[in-house]
């Protein structure tokens, strides 16, 4: 088992930045694919970005390229998702995930384990 708790979301004026956190315990945290992912009121969850054990191959969204940057801190078992130049459109609860193979997936089905989510709005 992986447990999994983010934080950091809030609320936050378009242009500006935030920066989530999601703490693991549980199973040895550098074996883990991680991943974050988000949900829109009204609409489906959809991939974010995600990174691999080691910390070298990140996926990212079109959406959030070039504004978000994931990383990792395997002696810390975290995982952090650092957001800037938010939009509007990036209001959603955000999640972490774990997923049970070193190189990561955008496919969300794959993932084994889930945080509770925190909440991020951007106002405009």
């Amino acid at each position: 088992q992986v447990q999994l708790v983010e934080s950091g979301g809030g609320l936050v004026q378009a242009g500006g930045s935030l920066r989530l956190s999601c703490a693991a315990s549980g199973r040895t945290f550098s074996n883990y694919a991680m991943g974050w992912f988000r949900q829109a009121p009204g609409k489906e969850r959809e991939f974010v970005a995600a990174i691999s054990g080691t910390g070298v191959t990140k996926f990212y969204a079109d959406s959030v390229k070039g504004r978000f940057t994931i990383s990792r801190d395997n002696a810390k078992n975290t995982v952090s998702l650092q957001m800037n130049s938010l939009k509007s459109e990036d209001t959603a609860v955000y999640y972490c995930a774990a997923y049970g193979k070193l190189y990561p997936s955008r496919r969300q089905d794959e993932y084994n384990y889930w945080g509770q989510g925190t909440q991020v709005t951007v106002s405009s």
